[in-house]
Parts: structure tokens; sequence; C-alpha cells
């Protein structure tokens, strides 16, 4: 069983998409509502980290061999600046949400396979949130454009 693979990078992905909307919304500061927002999803991600605890005590967290199924790299530590800075901190982080959602689907849909009651649950709750994160940024990404792309110095 390879669930144990998916739990832990989920699980791991969660904690880095987290801690890189803390980078964004403190780097950007200056933007309130980026600032504000990035730390209410933040907080999502951390939950997510929390529900997942318990599906993986029981099925294990396998680290070993992760290397070869990772895609993602540690998520944004620094934040560029100015205007273009804010738009492209924004898609890093979109495109971590993506990667995000694409692994809890398929938690979701092994959790379906094996009937698992609990793991269903705890996808429920946490998968629609990507959802929702992916519609603000790509809503705050528009509005951030035309500003980097054509005014800023």
């Amino acid at each position: 069983m390879k669930l144990p693979v998916y739990l832990g990078l989920l699980h791991e992905a969660e904690r880095i998409l987290a801690r890189s909307f803390r980078v964004v919304a403190d780097g950007h500061g200056d933007e309130p509502d980026v600032h504000v927002i990035l730390g209410t999803l933040a907080g999502q991600c951390d939950r997510h980290v929390e529900a997942l605890e318990p599906v993986i005590a029981r099925f294990g967290s396998e680290v070993e061999g992760e290397e070869e199924h990772r895609v993602t790299a540690d998520g944004v530590e620094e934040v560029r600046t100015g205007a273009l800075g804010l738009l492209l901190d924004l898609q890093d982080l979109y495109v971590l949400v993506h990667h995000l959602d694409v692994m809890w689907t398929m938690v979701g849909q092994a959790a379906a396979g094996g009937r698992d009651r609990e793991l269903l649950d705890v996808v429920a709750r946490c998968e629609p949130d990507a959802d929702l994160q992916s519609r603000w940024l790509q809503t705050r990404m528009k509005q951030a454009a035309p500003q980097a792309l054509l005014v800023a110095a």
C-alpha cells in the first residue's frame, strides 16, 4: 500500500504552504489584504496538518523514498519586492496550492476506493479550502497584474 507516501507528501506540503503563506504575508505587509488573508489561509493549512495526524497515526507516513515522488520545492522562503515581486510571489503560492489540490484529490480517491469514512471526512473538510485559496490568489493576481506589468517601474 502506497497511501502512506501520499499522506506524508500531503502533510509536508500543507506545512510548506502554511509557511509560504506566512512568508509572503509578512514580506508584503504593506498590502493589508495580502497580509490578513494569507494569514487566514495559513491557518487553514495548519488545521489540515492537524486533521491529517490521526489518519497518519493509523496508516503511517512513509518518508523513505519520498524524494522520488517530490515535485515541490521548499516553498516560498523569501519574497521579492515591488509590484512585480508581489505578483510573482502570489503566482508561486498558486502553483503550490494546485499541487496540493491534486494530492487531496488522489487521497480522496483512495479513501473512496477503500471506503474509509475517517479519511473521507478529512478530505471533505480540507479539500475545498484549496479551491478557495486558488480562487483568492487568482483574483488577487488579476488585480495586481495591470499595475505590476504595465505601470510599475
